[in-house]
């Protein structure tokens, strides 16, 4: 279920907001759903971002089932929506912390009241490491924890907290990368070396684990990216068990991590088979489970599928939840449409978004689902060019759904996305802060 109380009284929208009915002029987010909104009576402006609640529900009760089967925590991924409100949801859900990538997405969580994050990203610049430090300071229940990649960076943050001590070591995770990849020591001895450093600077930080991410290879296929991720994980636990065994971690338990959205049964398949004298907490950093997509993530999800008999067992799928409404503009010529919608209002990075559904208004039937011959050609900044098939049913003013590939980057597109329930009334609605 959807707690909508979650939307607090104090956080208000107004007619700056895009995708608010344009007689609103202020509003708080509290009093939506007493407005009685349809998307499809046309009580609102489109292009519109939405998300559907019956689907959302499926996929959170989908992850609690894999945790619960596995053993495994999540840390979500926020910067997948940077809203408030799901990190409360997810929490909810028992998230064991939100993830976040930069400082600012954890001012923005310090003033939603979490207090665990898992900053998935190595902290290097003055300022950032000095709010890090300072929040930690002042709020002796805030948790947080930092990657670590190089010596240089472990003795910025070891300089910092020798002359603004906290109190308390700052919990680092040394990351384990790859060549060609993102962040993370390639080599053994580089493991090595950060760790000498970390371990030279105690009391002030601490080794809390070792980490890394594998979704890079998610842009390969299937064949080629299983047997890189699975060697990338299988340093991460050779390296713990290397480091465990030469006294590195001081924590009582050693923190595992990997795993966004496309490979999370590997890790936490691969990870089962570390052999540490302190417990193992596997920690999953997976965001996009939230809405999952109509694009990207549904090939991956296909394939985690086909891959975790712990997956498959669970009865059902994720579904696509979010959605981004927009009207049919033109009909210029025979076999093409045009959308009152474009890359100002959906991501593009991992593909074109899916034409889903079609409706017009006035109708007294439910949105008709689209198929595959209904596909976005091209797209421009606030149009989209749809083709379509034959004889197709279509005119100026009809409304269609478009389902996304990758959520994140249309995420940060609406400051205000609506919760709606299977006839599209307005349920509710959430903020996101990127």
């Amino acid at each position: 279920m959807i707690n909508h109380a979650a939307n607090r009284s104090a956080e208000r929208v107004d007619w700056r907001t895009k995708g608010l009915p344009h007689g609103a002029l202020d509003i708080a987010l509290a009093d939506i759903p007493a407005k009685g909104w349809n998307v499809l009576r046309e009580d609102l402006p489109l292009p519109l971002a939405v998300l559907r609640v019956s689907a959302l529900t499926r996929n959170r009760q989908w992850m609690r089932e894999f945790l619960t089967r596995t053993g495994a925590k999540l840390a979500p991924h926020g910067k997948t929506h940077m809203s408030p409100q799901v990190f409360q949801w997810q929490l909810e859900d028992g998230a064991w912390a939100i993830t976040l990538a930069t400082v600012q997405q954890v001012r923005i969580a310090r003033g939603a009241g979490i207090n665990r994050v898992l900053l998935a990203n190595e902290i290097v610049g003055a300022r950032d490491i000095e709010y890090v430090l300072d929040e930690l300071r002042r709020h002796p229940s805030f948790e947080l924890f930092c990657l670590v990649d190089s010596v240089t960076g472990v003795n910025k943050l070891a300089q910092a907290a020798r002359s603004a001590p906290v109190g308390r070591p700052l919990p680092l995770l040394v990351e384990v990368g790859y060549r060609g990849g993102r962040t993370g020591c390639r080599e053994t001895n580089e493991v090595r070396a950060v760790c000498d450093a970390v371990r030279d600077a105690r009391p002030h930080l601490e080794l809390a684990g070792v980490e890394g991410f594998e979704g890079l290879h998610g842009y390969l296929s299937a064949r080629e990216a299983v047997p890189k991720v699975r060697h990338l994980l299988n340093r991460i636990v050779q390296t713990a068990e290397c480091l465990d065994r030469e006294g590195f971690f001081d924590r009582d338990g050693i923190i595992l991590s990997a795993g966004g959205s496309a490979y999370y049964d590997l890790v936490v398949e691969v990870f089962a088979q570390a052999r540490l004298s302190h417990k193992t907490c596997v920690v999953l950093r997976s965001g996009c489970y939230f809405t999952h997509d109509a694009g990207w993530y549904e090939r991956l999800f296909s394939e985690v599928l086909e891959r975790s008999s712990i997956a498959e067992a669970i009865g059902h799928r994720f579904e696509n939840a979010l959605e981004v409404w927009a009207y049919i503009l033109s009909v210029p010529e025979p076999g093409r449409a045009i959308l009152g919608a474009g890359r100002r209002d959906f991501g593009q990075d991992a593909g074109a978004p899916v034409p889903l559904r079609h409706y017009r208004p006035g109708s007294t039937e439910a949105p008709a689902m689209l198929t595959g011959e209904f596909q976005i050609a091209a797209i421009n900044d606030q149009h989209a060019h749809m083709t379509l098939p034959p004889h197709a049913d279509i005119q100026v003013g009809d409304m269609i759904a478009l389902g996304v590939s990758h959520p994140c980057t249309t995420f940060d597109k609406w400051q205000l996305l609506y919760l709606v329930n299977e006839r599209y009334d307005i349920e509710s609605a959430i903020q996101t802060h990127f």
